[in-house]
């Protein structure tokens, strides 16, 4: 996908490296992918939801992966690139169970971002949050 009119080459250079980076944490196990993301949300600032949503919208809009099914990179990128702007929302793998899903989100205070499904649609089974928000899973 191409970069919009309006966008600048640093903030598409950052959404394309989040991308990337995201890419090769979807290789690792879930605790390894938790470990790193312990290590890169130090002395981050809480993200708002604005602050979220617009990482999001810029991983989406450069990579098809993001923009379609790839919810766990779509999750990690949008993460990543918040850190890339000082701030950490809380990134989330969960499950449903009726029927099964499992699914990857960031929220921010407890309500997903740019997800269709309301809040509690899916059980957190792994979050890492921001450092002055507490665990859950």
């Amino acid at each position: 996908m191409g970069v919009t009119s309006g966008w600048s080459y640093r903030r598409a250079g950052r959404a394309y490296l989040a991308v990337a980076t995201a890419r090769l944490l979807t290789t690792l196990p879930p605790a390894h992918i938790r470990t790193a993301l312990r290590i890169a949300r130090c002395s981050a600032a809480p993200a708002d939801v604005a602050q979220a949503q617009a990482a999001r919208d810029a991983v989406v809009a450069v990579s098809t992966r993001c923009a379609g099914q790839g919810c766990l990179q779509r999750s990690l990128a949008t993460t990543l690139l918040c850190r890339l702007g000082g701030t950490w929302p809380t990134w989330c793998t969960g499950v449903r169970t009726v029927p099964f899903r499992a699914h990857a989100w960031v929220e921010v205070d407890e309500v997903p971002v740019g997800e269709p499904t309301p809040p509690g649609y899916y059980t957190p089974t792994l979050t890492v949050p921001c450092r002055s928000r507490p665990e859950r899973a």
